[in-house]
């Protein structure tokens, strides 16, 4: 039967408008907000309050190379969103064009004819750009670990980032009338307290990340490391750029195993890695192999022919009336499910599983039955990773810096990850062994993530490779790097990777380096 035709029309521009949104929040996420709305409530006639999606017009238009003035938006006064004086100029850097070109460099090369691998030295935004002609979607994972914000000037000192008197008038600092300085000045010089300097961080990484989430592909994941100073900020950065929805994890890692007693007030034993992946719904994550700790956790007590099973609750939260039912232990004992909780199953599924020696009741016949889930049945695609990085697991900061310690004859480099973090990552990321999955990490340092790459490759002949983009930072007088005579951070890096891959062809008595080993140097021009 046809549906009732009435003369109301449908609103083409509601209708509209959600395709579009549909289109923005797929495309460009950092372009969706929410706005407050005011209507009436039907009922009660009072005005109410509510929340819904909307186009940040200005941000869209500023994307697009196409700048709205302020009396165009539509999103009304008060929005939701995470704002610093520059961020504007961020996102327009990101879009300018650039006219560059990368200098290869064979004869500072390994295996130059075979390999897939790519160390670009110079200013990353710029690598990132050029990057984008050949590997527009192509990234299965990115992992950084940015320059933390101390409230000290970094390197990575964007032309965009603004000076103190620029930020000071943007942010309203300064009477635009008379010229006089609104906050104190010793508030805006304190590095460990001034807004500017959470301003430039937020604007080098905004940028920067901007371009990074268009080269991963669907599946792809990004991970970037952080401390306390900035993870609210990135977190929120994130969320716009990438959409919060694609949000997997914020992990935390026990980076130090000791505390320093030398702390004013406390000691900080951690990290955290943000995790993002680039389209949720695409993306699915790298489970772990099983522990030995985690397989000792099953037994067989009662010699089940099935083999080892670990006892899991069978009460839940969930109140259903037909799961809430007396069970009698084979002792006699009568044992209901505790207040506002009832068993997991019915009564006849509990009666079934009774039947096939799945519930247990303890050695003596006694105790709360328990399911039995058996190993055996378990999804042997591995372990449900956790939030929790501990040392134990992934290494410590003394362990990134005794490896590269070991590998460099000295130690050259502060505060290297270790490679345990990364192979933990890798497998969280969920590449592919055989299909030449790209890893790329813009802020490389000692080039731990392609150490990583090339010993998971050694380790399952695999052929990951990596994309490495470093600042040729100048090593500073009198430091065991310069002292070791290398000029540059770049320089460290790419000697890393000559020996790790040396190391590893020399194991493996291979005589080509190909996969993991090899690696193409190229220099901005």
């Amino acid at each position: 039967m046809p549906e009732k035709i009435t003369g109301k029309t449908e609103d083409r521009a509601k209708l509209n408008f959600e395709q579009l949104l549909d289109f923005v929040v797929d495309k460009f996420p950092s372009c969706v907000i929410e706005k407050q709305v005011a209507e009436k409530n039907e009922s009660t006639g009072a005005p109410e309050l509510r929340y819904e999606r909307a186009i940040n017009w200005q941000a869209l238009g500023t994307l697009v190379g196409e700048e709205l003035s302020s009396g165009q938006s539509a999103v009304g006064r008060e929005l939701f969103g995470f704002v610093w004086a520059g961020k504007n100029e961020a996102a327009r850097e990101a879009n300018r064009v650039i006219d560059m070109t990368l200098r290869p460099c064979p004869d500072e090369s390994l295996d130059w004819d075979n390999t897939g691998n790519l160390y670009i030295e110079g200013d990353n935004l710029q690598a990132l750009k050029m990057l984008q002609g050949s590997y527009l979607g192509k990234v299965k994972m990115i992992y950084i670990d940015p320059p933390y914000n101390t409230g000290n000037e970094f390197v990575y000192n964007d032309d965009f980032c603004q000076s103190q008197e620029d930020y000071a008038q943007e942010a309203g600092e300064i009477d635009e009338v008379s010229g006089a300085r609104l906050v104190s000045k010793a508030f805006t010089l304190n590095a460990n307290t001034s807004p500017r300097y959470h301003s430039q961080w937020c604007s080098m990484m905004y940028s920067r990340l901007l371009i990074a989430r268009d080269l991963l592909r669907r599946d792809g994941v990004i991970f970037i490391s952080i401390d306390d100073h900035e993870q609210h900020h990135l977190r929120d950065i994130c969320d716009e750029i990438f959409g919060e929805r694609n949000f997997v994890a914020q992990f935390v890692w026990q980076r130090a195993y000791s505390p320093k007693n030398d702390q004013k007030y406390v000691s900080v034993s951690h990290d955290y890695i943000l995790m993002y992946a680039r389209e949720i719904d695409s993306f699915t994550i790298g489970r772990l192999p099983y522990t030995e700790e985690a397989k000792a956790r099953y037994t067989n007590p009662d010699n089940d022919p099935r083999g080892p099973w670990q006892s899991d609750n069978l009460t839940v939260k969930t109140y259903s009336k037909s799961c809430d039912f007396p069970i009698t232990t084979p002792t006699g004992r009568v044992i209901n499910p505790p207040k506002g909780r009832c068993w997991r199953v019915s009564k006849e599924s509990f009666e079934k599983l009774v039947k096939d020696n799945r519930i247990y009741f303890g050695s003596d016949g006694n105790n709360v039955p328990r399911f039995k889930r058996f190993f055996s049945e378990l999804k042997h695609d591995g372990m449900v990773p956790t939030s929790l990085l501990f040392y134990q697991d992934v290494g410590h900061s003394q362990e990134g810096a005794q490896e590269l310690k070991a590998i460099m004859n000295n130690g050259v480099f502060d505060g290297p990850k270790p490679v345990r973090l990364l192979r933990h990552l890798l497998m969280l990321a969920n590449l592919a062994p055989q299909d030449g999955d790209i890893v790329l990490d813009f802020f490389s340092g000692s080039a731990t993530t392609a150490e990583a790459v090339m010993r998971a490759n050694a380790e399952d002949g695999g052929n990951r490779r990596f994309i490495l983009v470093q600042l040729p930072e100048e090593c500073k007088e009198n430091t065991p790097a310069s002292q070791a005579g290398y000029r540059n951070i770049c320089e460290i890096g790419k000697e890393r990777i000559r020996r790790v891959a040396q190391a590893i062809a020399s194991q493996s008595d291979c005589t080509k380096i190909v996969h993991g080993g090899g690696y193409e140097g190229f220099r901005q021009v």
